[in-house]
């Protein structure tokens, strides 16, 4: 793992040629070369360590999804596209106002993009204050942050059986924040074998397959009758309906994963209504843009709070880290995952190409 140390060292005040990665049509993902602009006085300007793909936000964009904002719905979906919204880097040159970091920090840089270079706003960095941290883990940090909100908003307490459905990459952060935030037991639900083995080794006391006809009966036979907390990861309405066949009276599902496809049924008199269950929107903009409050923080300080708790070893992001790729090798990497045959934790290492 490379640990990237302060430097003093300040970059002149003009345009810089970068790359980024675009996807450019369907199914399509292309290195280009592009420029990075100076920071303007709340700005400040970044050398990108590593960028975490986040597979199914960035399944949906390159194979043309439409229904990849949560704004009106769109007639048709729109290219070129671009994605990368969670990474790491070093601080190479800030703007005249810039308080909160400074040229040489290391920060986690959210609602960015797959680029070697990028000149943000100050509010979209999260100075890391580890010097022993690995950007690599933290470069994971603002997608981690997503399903922290979705078990923050479920108000998870201490001994109570909590379900993750669906362990991709945000279930799987799920399973480890549960079990840090006192849940037991934790179970994981994914039809995928070797996802479950990972899950298990990340933290999940019990993980079983959907598929099985016997899923329902094998959750509630170690939940004591019923999970009371669901964080449902897969973003479709059979795992949603599954969810709900565990669950015990007055539980609470928090729906992470984006549900693009609003074609599905549910018996909502029986599954919801009559067992008193609470539904939970918690796509990650259903929070607080400046100031956090209980249940509900803002993404800089879901951000610092992983940070802590990965320096703090509570949390293992190093172990779900698969493959880091050459930013070159983006056209390989998305035909994978364009396929469904990618794995858990994927990162670019800006550095191979500069």
């Amino acid at each position: 793992t490379i640990i990237y140390k302060k430097t003093n060292t300040v970059h002149k005040s003009m345009n810089t040629n970068t790359k980024k990665i675009v996807f450019t049509s369907v199914n399509i993902a292309e290195l280009i070369d592009t420029q990075c602009r100076p920071p303007g006085p709340v700005e400040v300007t970044v050398e990108i360590a590593y960028s975490a793909v986040s597979a199914g936000t960035e399944r949906a964009n390159i194979t043309g999804d439409k229904n990849v904002h949560i704004g009106p719905p769109v007639n048709e979906a729109l290219f070129p596209r671009e994605s990368g919204y969670s990474a790491s880097g070093i601080v190479a040159e800030t703007g005249s106002s810039v308080k909160s970091v400074g040229p040489g920090d290391r920060v986690v840089v959210y609602w960015g993009r797959h680029t070697g270079r990028i000149t943000i706003n100050e509010r979209n960095v999260v100075k890391i204050e580890d010097d022993a941290l690995p950007l690599t883990e933290a470069a994971m940090t603002m997608i981690a942050s997503f399903p922290l909100a979705a078990v923050r908003k479920t108000r998870l307490e201490l001994g109570e059986p909590a379900m993750v459905t669906g362990v991709g990459i945000l279930g799987m952060f799920a399973v480890q924040l549960c079990r840090a935030g006192g849940g037991y037991p934790v179970i994981a639900a994914d039809p995928d074998a070797d996802r479950r083995k990972t899950a298990l080794r990340l933290g999940a006391d019990y993980a079983f397959d959907p598929a099985s006809p016997d899923f329902a009966d094998d959750v509630k036979g170690v939940s004591d009758g019923g999970v009371r907390v669901v964080i449902e990861a897969t973003g479709r309405g059979q795992g949603f309906v599954q969810s709900l066949d565990c669950m015990a009276r007055f539980g609470r599902i928090a729906l992470l994963g984006c549900t693009r496809d609003p074609n599905f049924t549910v018996d909502y008199y029986r599954k919801i209504h009559g067992p008193g269950i609470t539904v939970i929107g918690a796509h990650t903009l259903a929070r607080p843009e400046q100031e956090s409050h209980p249940g509900c923080w803002t993404h800089r300080d879901d951000i610092t709070a992983l940070l802590r708790l990965i320096s703090g070893r509570r949390l293992d992001f190093g172990g779900m880290i698969a493959e880091i790729h050459s930013p070159a090798d983006a056209p390989a990497v998305y035909n994978r995952l364009i396929e469904n045959r990618f794995p858990i934790g994927v990162l670019f290492d800006w550095s191979r190409i500069k």
